[in-house]
């Protein structure tokens, strides 16, 4: 990833590992500790100590301006099989997959050949930049089926700067309680929006006055209000907030359009961190 010894891999790579060692590819293998993870990006970076002719970081490209049918290579160990190159295209965007951290949304999808060993590794543009990172299949057998995903490389070079400045990843966060579970409630009455359930003391949502569910005397979820939209971004879910909230970073301003007895109400909101 850089000139510092940090290496990408998957979170589902190196979870359940107790040590982790990394072979570069002149067959010099050095023992690596964890720099730190994000579960819910399915990334985590290790740390190695290469004093002498580091191997240079791959550029880095944007996932942004992908376009379906682009050409991809994905680079990996499938099976085993040390240094495997594939290529294929980019045969669909903005896929989502359940993660050990809760959803991975906008994936990148792909048909170039990915197996398992394959986790963790680049997956290229034609010009050999960085677009993402290879990290999952769909296949009922387990073996490539054509349907290969990778974390595209603008979630990544948002979370791993963080993950090697302090091992973890602030998400931005509105500070609002929330649960997907109450998405099916708002349909049945009719409406569209993500239900505030509580504000965090101090939050983004707190300071603009969000006003949170009640319960009724009949122990029924009584609506507050109900986050509708981000900066003209329609929200209906709980996983739509979720991704919407992934494209921003801490500290910054967005519009927070909220629905309020009934009457549409825009708000502006500083993004805190979770």
């Amino acid at each position: 990833w850089d000139d510092l010894g940090h290496v990408v891999t998957n979170y589902h790579v190196v979870a359940d590992a107790s040590e982790a060692l990394i072979r570069l590819a002149d067959e010099r293998t050095y023992r690596a500790s964890l720099a730190g993870s994000s579960p819910e990006h399915d990334l985590a970076v290790l740390r190695i100590g290469v004093g002498v002719d580091r191997p240079p970081p791959l550029p880095i490209g944007t996932s942004a301006d992908l376009q379906v049918g682009q050409k991809v290579f994905a680079i990996g160990n499938p099976f085993g099989l040390d240094w495997t190159l594939t290529t294929g295209i980019v045969s669909a965007l903005e896929r989502q997959l359940p993660s050990a951290g809760g959803t991975i949304t906008g994936l990148i999808q792909t048909d170039a050949a990915i197996n398992p060993g394959n986790s963790g590794g680049p997956l290229l543009d034609s010009a050999g930049r960085l677009i993402g990172v290879n990290t999952a299949i769909y296949s009922p057998s387990g073996s490539n089926a054509g349907v290969g995903f990778a974390v595209p490389v603008d979630t990544v070079n948002r979370v791993v700067p963080q993950l090697v400045a302090r091992g973890r990843y602030a998400a931005p966060s509105l500070g609002i309680h929330v649960d997907a579970r109450t998405d099916g409630l708002v349909r049945r009455l009719g409406l569209e929006g993500v239900m505030v359930l509580g504000t965090a003391t101090g939050s983004a949502a707190d300071r603009i006055g969000l006003r949170a569910a009640t319960v009724g005397e009949d122990g029924a979820l009584v609506p507050g209000d109900l986050v509708t939209g981000l900066d003209g971004t329609a929200i209906t879910t709980v996983d739509e907030l979720r991704a919407v909230l992934q494209r921003y970073d801490v500290g910054e301003t967005v519009t927070v359009e909220v629905l309020r007895d009934g009457r549409p109400l825009t708000l502006e909101a500083t993004l805190g961190a979770t």
